[in-house]
């Protein structure tokens, strides 16, 4: 009877939300596993070194995302940043937030604020599928902010318990 009724409140909670579709309840933290991405014209397979990143969802409808990646100049204090290490921290980020729709097989972040202004106000679209506790996004082409080069990304996020 327990299992019934647990089974019964998130079947409501996923009917009652945007956030919630054909059993995936992505709402929560998740740490970036693994990010990789393939060039579009040659089909070369990047896999990012040592990025890291989390992507929170919340109930009411809202998301944000930070990744960095490798290589990232470590500054030591403020005070010495060049525009070219400014140049190269921007180039190795990704950081966004706004509010998100998902219908189980995609989710849709709306854009409102981003470190790149021209992802301020479009819509980002993101394949997803579910492996346990992991969410793998799957990116439609892109030019990657890094080098101008269409690509295909792929995100490997895990939930942060």
């Amino acid at each position: 009877m327990k299992v019934l009724v647990a089974t019964a409140l998130v079947v409501l909670a996923c009917i009652a939300t945007p956030v919630c579709a054909e059993g995936i309840d992505i709402v929560g933290m998740y740490r970036l596993v693994s990010d990789e991405r393939t060039i579009v014209a040659t089909g070369e397979v990047i896999p990012t070194r040592s990025a890291t990143g989390y992507i929170t969802y919340t109930r009411e409808g809202r998301m944000i995302a930070l990744l960095v990646r490798e290589p990232r100049p470590k500054p030591d204090k403020v005070e010495n940043l060049t525009d070219q290490l400014r140049a190269d921290l921007f180039r190795t980020m990704t950081a966004y937030g706004g509010t998100y729709t998902f219908d189980g097989k995609t989710v849709q972040h709306h854009i409102d604020i981003s470190w790149n202004g021209a992802w301020t106000g479009t819509t980002q679209v993101r394949t997803v599928t579910q492996e346990g506790d992991r969410l793998v996004y799957t990116t439609p082409p892109y030019p990657f902010s890094g080098d101008g080069k269409m690509s295909i990304g792929r995100l490997v996020w895990e939930k942060v318990k």
